[in-house]
Formats: C-alpha cells, structure tokens, sequence
C-alpha cells in the first residue's frame, strides 16, 4: 500500500504550498482535526495529513490501514477524508462543496460553514472509532 503514515514533517510538507490561502486553511483543519480526535498531524504517503488510525478488512479477509479522517490539499481544491457522505442534515447546511467515493472537494474553507464541518468531522471521527478494528 502506498498511502502509509510515515515520519516526513507535516510543517514542511504544508510549506511547499505555493498558495498562501490554502497554508491557512490547512492550519485551520489541523487545528479542527487535532481537537477532534486529540491526535497529532502525520503525514500518509507524500501529500495527505492525517490524524490517528483506522483499521479495517478487505471483502478477501485481508486487513487494511489509513488516517482515521485527514485533507490533502490539491492544485484545485482540499480534499476531506471525514466520511461524512452519509450525513444528509449536516452535508445540507455545509456550503459549496462535492463528494466523492469516501471524501469531500472544497475549493478553500470559505466556501462552507466551519461549525457544520466541526460537527462533521466530530461525527466521523465516533463512527469510525466504533469501527475500526
């Protein structure tokens, strides 16, 4: 697998953004997702920041491991790992905002009401606790 927590330096990766909006929002969603699961930032593979572990199993039986929710902030937007797809009465009131399999595209933080996203991250970071194994 190559999306593994390893012991690059978040600091140094979030500096080689080029774009100064995009460091803060970065710095914003470290914080909301420090409190959240009261977890230090890693890194997981070369460009996602991730926050503790979830452990889960293939249909095959064969175990598998990822940051229990993290960003990846992208040429075009930041990327969410919060699952989160599921919950419609939050996901309404979020803003601007698209999904995909297991994540969520924001084009910056502006675009989306923050405590929606705190409630959000909360959210995720219970069920998948529940879940991991």
């Amino acid at each position: 697998m190559k999306t593994t927590q390893n012991a690059s330096s978040v600091e140094r990766f979030l500096a080689t953004i080029p774009k100064q909006e995009t460091r803060q929002d970065c710095t914003e969603l470290i914080g909301l997702m420090r409190a959240a699961t009261g977890c230090e930032p890693k890194m997981w593979g070369s460009s996602i920041v991730g926050f503790d572990t979830f452990r889960y199993r293939y249909p095959d039986g064969k175990p598998g491991e990822i940051c229990l929710i993290g960003f990846s902030p992208r040429k075009q937007n930041l990327v969410l790992y919060i699952g989160g797809n599921s919950e419609h009465d939050l996901l309404e009131k979020l803003g601007t905002f698209k999904t995909g399999k297991s994540c969520m595209y924001v084009n910056r933080l502006s675009d989306i009401h923050l405590p929606v996203l705190k409630q959000l991250i909360k959210r995720s970071v219970k069920l998948r606790r529940q879940t991991s194994e």
